[in-house]
Parts: structure tokens; sequence; C-alpha cells
């Protein structure tokens, strides 16, 4: 069967984007020869619509909008990801659902039945879920329908499955020739193999092929990465879309199998990179933004940062400020303009040395007798914070904050200083992968200067102060954080792994203490299965020690 996926990039309720995008791919893909065209999870609105769906117009106008899509359809049908009133009169008051459009109207719904409730997902919140998956049937052919998570019960075998019910060992029963399933399934690292593993699996246990339809593109701080694939009835892969990119492709579900894709560590980097690209694309230009600013300190971060703008922007739309204070050290401004030139981008220095005196005489007969501390040292980053928040307004530029999940993870970053900004691009980036990141960037030739990659990392707010005065290595921390952060291990267990069991006491007690910081810190954009985002829950005030 020829069918034809629309993996396409909408935006959260432009509806009216949203409805062209996916006539414009139907039409498109029904003159290639399709014989049915598929779109991704909630197509018709975006994905995550999340309250939206509270406010008393959304859900009228989406039933609206696919309507006048529908209509559009012919003799091919569509199957279109959108939001539907439940049926049921008590529960949630709607469903997630499939619509099989044909000849000009809805011929059917199928509602998902499995509702994410865990990391950045709250779908029970707002849906209602169906006992069973439902049956499409066209030209004598049973086509199952199953949305995202409905593929997802048996994520992780040695794990307690998450659900009551299977949805596709429910189809396995009812002999069906084909099973369809809509996603918007967000990225994080070593997510495709998964998903890989479980469309195949699907086909096996179906016994018939298997298309998986994601959509792409950056909604907030998720990035979806696309990746639509299908299966032969055997479970051997035989489509893929390409990552990161809007694409419309006619696939055969009898053609033969493909080649493994290779996995190695540079190709998990560029994932890295297309994913924080495309996220920080979408979340601007989504937002109505067209140009970045960055605070250039001579770092790794912020280099990091700006590269990553200058892909999603363009060098003639971004700008980089160095802020050099009268500690700051002059190989850092020179490696921050050396950036800026290897980066095409506009670069300015504004100098804060008298901004920090002036504001430490201000506050000298409150701190009289007090030693200098890290008040002093903050001050630094709060005026840069101030400056850089001022340019963004003066010009419509967004500002990007640049600290990584190691600083942030740990508090070595300054609330209303370094934190300011409208998006925090590697929030979920460990140091260690920041450091991988710039020797990939540079793997052409050098955007990022070589000394900034091998200079002792330093915040620079004290003199000769370096990162390793007061926090163990990089690789170090990152295990330790990815232990506690990612894996939910306690101290004894992660100090059982091999590392100081004083060392990891003080670094998840500088996590704990910290939660107040990453609640108020900028949207970041989520590439592990556990951002400091909306996925993590810890309460700011809890006392609970293990």
């Amino acid at each position: 069967m020829r069918i034809g996926l629309a993996q396409l990039n909408p935006t959260v309720g432009d509806l009216a984007a949203n409805r062209k995008a996916i006539i414009d791919a139907y039409h498109a893909l029904v003159a290639q020869g399709a014989e049915l065209v598929v779109f991704p999870e909630l197509a018709v609105c975006g994905y995550p619509p999340r309250d939206l769906l509270f406010k008393s117009r959304f859900a009228p106008d989406i039933a609206k909008s696919l309507a006048e899509i529908a209509a559009t359809t012919g003799a091919v049908p569509a199957i279109v990801g959108t939001v539907a009133p439940a049926a049921k009169s008590a529960g949630r008051p709607f469903i997630n659902a499939a619509a099989f459009c044909h000849h000009g109207r809805v011929e059917q719904l199928a509602a998902k039945c499995l509702l994410p409730t865990y990391d950045v997902f709250d779908e029970d919140r707002y849906f209602e879920p169906s006992d069973a998956p439902t049956i499409f049937r066209f030209n004598g052919k049973r086509i199952g329908v199953t949305i995202c998570e409905d593929l997802w019960n048996d994520a992780d075998p040695a794990d307690r499955p998450r659900y009551r019910i299977d949805p596709v060992r429910l189809l396995a029963d009812q002999d069906v020739d084909l099973m369809v399933n809509i996603s918007a399934s967000p990225w994080h690292t070593n997510k495709s193999t998964v998903r890989d593993r479980l469309v195949s699996t699907a086909a096996q246990l179906l016994g018939a092929p298997v298309v998986y339809c994601n959509t792409i593109g950056g909604n907030d701080e998720l990035v979806f990465d696309g990746r639509s694939l299908a299966a032969d009835a055997s479970g051997a892969i035989n489509a893929r879309l390409p990552a990161f990119e809007t694409c419309i492709q006619i696939i055969d579900t009898a053609a033969p199998a493909l080649p493994e894709p290779v996995e190695d560590e540079e190709t998990a980097l560029d994932d890295i990179r297309k994913a924080l690209v495309l996220g920080l694309r979408d979340y601007a230009h989504k937002s109505g933004f067209r140009r970045a600013l960055v605070a250039l300190s001579g770092g790794i971060d912020s280099a990091v940062v700006a590269a990553l703008a200058v892909e999603a922007f363009g060098a003639d739309n971004v700008t980089g400020i160095s802020l050099p204070s009268a500690i700051s050290s002059q190989h850092s401004r020179d490696d921050a303009r050396v950036l800026a030139a290897n980066l095409g981008i506009a670069f300015d220095t504004i100098a804060i040395a008298e901004a920090v005196a002036a504001t430490e005489a201000a506050l000298a007969p409150l701190f009289a007798g007090r030693p200098r501390d890290v008040a002093e040292e903050n001050l630094q980053a709060r005026l840069r914070g101030v400056i850089m928040m001022a340019l963004s307004n003066k010009f419509g530029s967004l500002l990007l904050t640049t600290g990584n999940k190691s600083e942030i993870a740990v508090g070595y970053c300054t609330l209303y200083g370094d934190m300011c900004g409208g998006l925090a691009v590697i929030s979920d980036v460990f140091k260690t992968q920041v450091y991988a990141l710039a020797r990939h960037l540079n793997r052409e030739r050098e955007i990022i200067p070589v000394s900034t990659i091998e200079k002792p990392p330093s915040a620079e707010l004290r003199p000769d102060q370096k990162d390793e005065d007061s926090l163990p290595p990089y690789d170090t921390l990152d295990a330790i954080l990815h232990a506690y952060v990612e894996e939910g291990l306690s101290r004894a267990e992660i100090a059982g792994l091999g590392f100081d069991l004083s060392v990891v006491e003080d670094m998840c007690r500088k996590v704990d203490l910290n939660e107040y910081k990453r609640k108020q810190a900028a949207p970041g954009l989520k590439i592990t299965p556990l951002a400091f985002g909306v996925g993590r829950r810890i309460p700011i005030v809890q006392r609970y020690v293990n």
C-alpha cells in the first residue's frame, strides 16, 4: 500500500496555518499517488495544547477547522490528529483523536487509549481514554489506529507496565491488515532506538505492516524530531523520514528492509545540535522574534549558544555583547571578540566596572563591617542581566541564557543575573556535553576558539577563580548529577558507584537547595529523559534527604 506520510511542524493554536499545511500536504501526496495520507497527533491544533483546551472557543474552533480539512478530501482518505468532544457523559470533556476524513467529511473518530501523565505529559487532565483501539475500514482493508502512547506500554520490558491494557495486543486479536500510529513524540537522546524497537515489535505481534507518523518542530521546551518510519509484517524497518525536518513522502508498506542506521558519537552530537537549533528557531519564530542577543563572556557556554543561535537565526540576526568587569581576563575578552568574528555576528563591548563600583558604593553603608562574599560577586552578573535585558527591550531581540545543566543543577548561576533571558538554550546539556558540542561545531573549521575550549572554566567573578575551586571535575560532577537527577539514586547508592561520599553529599545538597532557582529560570530545551522543566516536579520546600 502506498501511504503518504505528512511529517509536519504545527504551531500550537495557529489553526489557520496548521490547516493550510495539512491541506497542502494532502493534495501534494495524493498527486504523488498516495492511497492513504497520514498526519501526526493533534496536527489540527498542535501539540501540546495544554490549558488552551479550557478556553470556551478552542475546541469548537478545532472542530470547525477539521471540518474544513475534511471537506477538501476526496477518494483518498486522510487520518488526521485532532481534538474531539468525548462521547461519555462523565469524565474529561475531550478525546485525543484520529479523524478518518474521506469524501469531504469526517467518517469516523478513533480515541487515544493510553494517556501519559509522567515526565512532560499531563493528558489525563484533558482527555478521556478509550477502552480499546479503533479499526478504520477502507477498500476492504482493516486499519488499526493507535495514537502515540498507545504504542509505548512495553517501552521498557524490565519495568512494570504503566497501563492495564495494551492497545497493540488488543489489535493483534482482531486480524488487522495495517496499523497506523500517529504521534507527537518529543525527542530526547537515545529515543529513536526505542521507537524502532516498538514499531518493529508491534509489526511482528500483529503480523501486519506498521506505519508511524511523528510531528517535528519545537513547542515551548519540547523538540519533536519527526523520524517517521514504517515496518513490514516481519518487523523489518523499510521506510524512514529524515530527522528534524518537515517532510512529506510516499512510503510503500511492501518495500524492502533498510540497512541499520549508523549510531556513533558524532551522529549523537549532531542530533543534539539539530535538536537545539530547531527548538531555538521555533521557540523564537513562533513567538515572533527574529533577532537574538547573547552575552559573550569568552567562555565555552556562551560560545556554543552563540554558534547555535547563528545556525537558528542567521549571522545577520545575532548580536554578541561583551560585558567585561575589572576582574575579566584579557584572554576572555579576546576569545569573545574572536568568536564573534568567526561567526560573522555583530559585536559590541559594554564595560561594567564603573557600574559595579557605583553599586558597591551605594551599598557600602549597609555592607559596612561585613567581609566581601558572593553578594559582591553577584553584582557583576546582575548588572550584566540589567544591561542585556535593556538591549533586549530596546531592540526586540530574544535574550538567550547560557547556563548549562551541570551549573544550573548545583546553583552555579545568578538569579536575576546570567539567568535573565527568554530561553535557556543549553540548560539540559551537561558541561561535558557542551565541550563535546564545541569540538563537534569545530569539526570543519575553527568556530569556537581553541583557547576557549582548552582553558579551565571560570565564572570570573573574583580574581583567579576556577570552577574546580568548589566543584569536582565536570566528568565526575556530571556522572553524579545523572545518577541523582535522572536516575533518582540515593547518595549512598551513588557513592557505591565509586564516588567519594562527601563529594556526593555536597553536590546532592546543592541540587536540593537550588530548586527555587530552577523554578524561576527561563524555559529550557529538553534533550534528556528528565530535564529541569515541567517534567521534574520536586517541591521547593521539602526536607527529605536520602
